[in-house]
């Protein structure tokens, strides 16, 4: 029996002194009010109404039972309503900061093309970890080794000049003997500054024989995007923020390094129902091409 249903429609005939208005007004047919009545007085094994030809009159077992009915289907509305607003209520997404404001726009959008109100937070990797586990977030995009990332995003090294080679090697930036100029420096943004990035970049800068201070972290990716363009320095980035900083891009010759991004779920949550719906569109506001067709990056 629905509990709930059936003391409504008592409620409701109780209110207007007949099933035919009363059902009505509960949104039921005059027939459905009766037998859900019918069902609720079987149940309790008492009357709750004296019926005639045109009306219903409470017995004074239904008037005792008429407020804990009446409470019991307010608090229902209740339930409902605040169901309703939580499936309204906008997905918090904590993001990276390395997203152009027109991708995070375009993000949004496709979002609530889907269903899905976004409210976005752009911080850098470590941030966004806390605020996911400081439940500040609904979901993030944590940085993840690209193997286990959902989507990842390649990077290459960046300058102010196109130095017109397909390939920039690592290795070409080591000074020589008879070098006279400044040492040319990689600069790794706060984005990239994380284990499975850094350490082979590390490796390879120790491997090729740089200086140490050859390989550097820079605090954010303005000061980062500065001293490569009033330099000869290289920017570690992906090809759209090349694009967007007017930078000439290039793969790395040596090894290949790709941001990866895995969604995350407070309290262990499943991502993969936004993952379903959103996939294309996250990608897209990555900048992952290998996952703007709807399916995870090789």
């Amino acid at each position: 029996m629905d509990l709930v249903g059936a003391c409504r429609a008592f409620v409701s005939v109780s209110e207007y002194g007949g099933f035919t208005d009363g059902a009505a007004a509960a949104g039921m047919s005059q027939s459905v009010a009766s037998r859900r009545v019918a069902a609720l007085e079987e149940r309790f094994g008492e009357q709750l109404f004296e019926r005639t030809s045109r009306r219903a009159v409470l017995t004074p077992f239904g008037r005792d039972m008429l407020s804990s009915a009446r409470q019991l289907v307010q608090a229902a509305d209740v339930l409902l309503d605040e169901a309703e607003a939580v499936k309204h209520k906008p997905w918090r997404l904590a993001v990276p900061d390395t997203c152009s404001g027109s991708a995070l726009a375009r993000l949004v959008a496709e979002a609530r093309g889907h269903g899905v109100r976004l409210d976005l937070r752009t911080a850098g990797p470590a941030r966004r970890r806390e605020l996911l586990h400081a439940h500040q977030v609904r979901a993030a995009l944590l940085a993840v080794p690209a193997g286990e990332a959902p989507w990842s995003v390649p990077l290459g090294l960046a300058g102010a000049r196109d130095s017109g080679v397909r390939r920039i090697y690592v290795e070409t930036l080591r000074l020589g003997r008879a070098s006279s100029g400044p040492a040319r420096r990689v600069w790794i943004q706060p984005e990239d500054d994380v284990p499975h990035i850094r350490d082979p970049l590390t490796r390879l800068r120790d491997a090729a024989g740089l200086r140490p201070a050859q390989v550097l972290a820079a605090p954010d990716l303005t000061a980062a995007a500065a001293e490569v363009l009033c330099s000869e320095d290289l920017l570690l980035c992906s090809r759209a923020q090349a694009a967007e900083l007017a930078l000439a891009w290039h793969p790395i010759g040596e090894m290949e390094l790709r941001r990866g991004y895995a969604l995350t779920v407070v309290a262990d949550g499943n991502p993969l129902p936004m993952e379903a719906r959103l996939g294309e569109a996250i990608a897209r506001c990555l900048g992952d091409p290998a996952g703007t067709d709807g399916g995870r990056a090789a």
